[in-house]
């Protein structure tokens, strides 16, 4: 098999880096926004020939190349016939016939790398799915933010803590959330990996021993919803799914293994590229022919990838990469994103206009979806590549609360900007086909609202995340069961209009 290109570290840049680490100045990252050729020849190393946004600044290169080589000799996490099983499936969600379900930490933690917070994941995903299949009466698509979601990308490459002036707190996979951990430890990066491994080793066991089989009774807790026609209405759902699983097994239809396991795929956002280099890998496509293989490159270090909204740059050097590997690709789309930029966009990466190969996950806050979500939607109609369109209603709803003085944010509004986008969709001949939410197992209080009533005062009790606020299981499955119900009423206002 033909081995990849050795990494290619800028020596100079990192030079820089480190001058400017040790100056404490930080590394300008602005440039002049150009749009990329997709002629030139693309590798999994061509992206270094270009600017590079939310870079780390290391001190020691001889360390960082000895973490990156030590990457390239480790096993693939993924494999090409995982992530052209997923291809397909986002064909599906792009051509309306399934709909998206991501979600995970906002940033893991090496610690959560355990029995009781992954179980509590995958039972929450495992929930949701089943009623937004019975709401939607369709295939659902779960993937979630999970085994390699490590770092993150910061506005500030400083912060104050007790008065001190810190290095920011990039991710596990960079530094420590301690402030005596704040250097970026080149060493971490092989750490992620294998915390990756470890946790994908962990799901696939699960799955694959009857953890999502439903045959095996579900325990759905909704004790925390206080308003009771509420309850009611959330209780009748779960009656159904469960009637329905049961009726499946009286007529003994109930054999298909659709109904003994799921499936199951990661992804993180795209940051450090000089990881995801490092795990770029030329291997056979499954399409192909045993006999006549063809070899092309694929990610490994997880199933789907996205480029954040501060690393779109049409010229940088997050583009350049995503435009070359084979797993299907998501980007973040915020209020700063215009609309020819966006098709352009698009052209780079997704210049055979492959129906599902990229996922817009918009984001702009709940009072900006009527402003921009129209004018995003027309300018990619009219441009010809259909994709899958995805609502992240998290982080343009993010704010200071007044009491607690905790960054949180708001049910109402993550609601309001999701229904916004199923309307508007709508209208414009489109369909919303997905969510990606910032979400946990976990009894956390970090959001405000849901069923349960959290409000600011109730932030402190259990406020646990590192970096940004996340819905708790309750709040998670709160949205589930309103999706569900828009979808139904959906459904029967169409079959009373005779469209179905």
């Amino acid at each position: 098999m033909t081995s990849p290109p050795p990494v290619q570290l800028h020596i100079s840049d990192w030079g820089r880096q480190a001058a400017a680490l040790a100056s404490g100045q930080p590394q300008s990252t602005t440039h002049k926004k150009e749009e990329s050729t997709t002629t030139e020849e693309w590798s999994p190393s061509s992206w270094q020939s270009k600017p590079v946004t939310q870079s780390v600044l290391y001190e020691d290169r001889d360390e960082v190349e000895k973490a990156l080589k030590k990457l390239e000799s480790l096993p693939p996490l993924v494999t090409p016939t995982e992530i052209a099983r997923l291809r397909e499936s986002l064909k599906e969600v792009a051509l309306g016939n399934a709909f998206l379900l991501q979600g995970g930490d906002c940033a893991e933690l090496f610690d959560y790398c355990s029995e009781n917070p992954l179980d509590a994941k995958l039972k929450l995903l495992l929930q949701m799915s089943l009623v937004l299949i019975w709401g939607g009466n369709t295939k659902v698509v779960r993937i979630a933010r999970i085994a390699g979601q490590f770092a993150k990308p910061r506005s500030s490459p400083t912060e104050v803590i007790d008065g001190v002036t810190v290095p920011s707190f990039r991710g596990d996979n960079i530094n420590g959330f301690d402030p005596s951990e704040r250097k970026p430890d080149p060493s971490r990066l092989v750490t992620s990996y294998f915390h990756s491994a470890a946790t994908l080793n962990y799901i696939r066991a699960q799955l694959s021993s009857g953890f999502a089989d439903l045959h095996h009774p579900i325990e759905w807790t909704l004790a925390h919803v206080q308003d009771s026609a509420q309850k009611a209405e959330y209780q009748a759902v779960v009656d159904r799914i469960t009637d329905s699983i049961r009726f499946l097994q009286t007529i003994n239809a109930d054999a298909s293994p659709s109904l003994n396991t799921i499936d199951l795929y990661t992804s993180h956002e795209g940051l450090l590229l000089e990881y995801e280099q490092s795990l770029t890998r030329l291997l056979r496509d499954p399409a192909s022919s045993p006999s006549k293989p063809v070899k092309k490159w694929y990610n490994t270090s997880g199933h789907f990838l996205w480029i954040g909204d501060r690393t779109r740059q049409l010229d940088g050097a997050h583009v350049e990469y995503f435009r070359g590997i084979q797993n299907p690709i998501g980007i973040k789309v915020g209020p700063s994103m215009q609309p020819d930029e966006l098709v352009r966009l698009l052209d780079i990466v997704d210049a055979d206009k492959e129906p599902g190969r990229v996922t817009l996950i918009t984001r702009y806050g709940a009072g900006k979806v009527k402003d921009l979500l129209p004018g995003h939607i027309q300018a990619v109609q009219k441009s010809g590549h259909i994709v899958v369109w995805q609502s992240d209603p998290m982080h343009g709803n993010t704010f200071t609360a007044p009491s607690s003085k905790v960054k949180t944010r708001s049910f109402t509004s993550i609601m309001s900007e999701i229904q916004q986008c199923l309307q508007i969709h709508k209208e414009n001949n489109s369909r919303l086909g997905g969510v990606h939410l910032e979400l946990t197992g976990d009894p956390v209080t970090e959001c405000i609202g849901g069923s349960e009533g959290l409000e600011d005062e109730d932030l402190n009790l259990n406020y646990a995340t590192y970096c940004d606020p996340r819905l708790n299981n309750n709040q998670a499955l709160d949205v589930a069961f309103l999706i569900s119900s828009w979808f139904r009423e959906d459904l029967e206002a169409k079959k009373k209009a005779g469209s179905l």
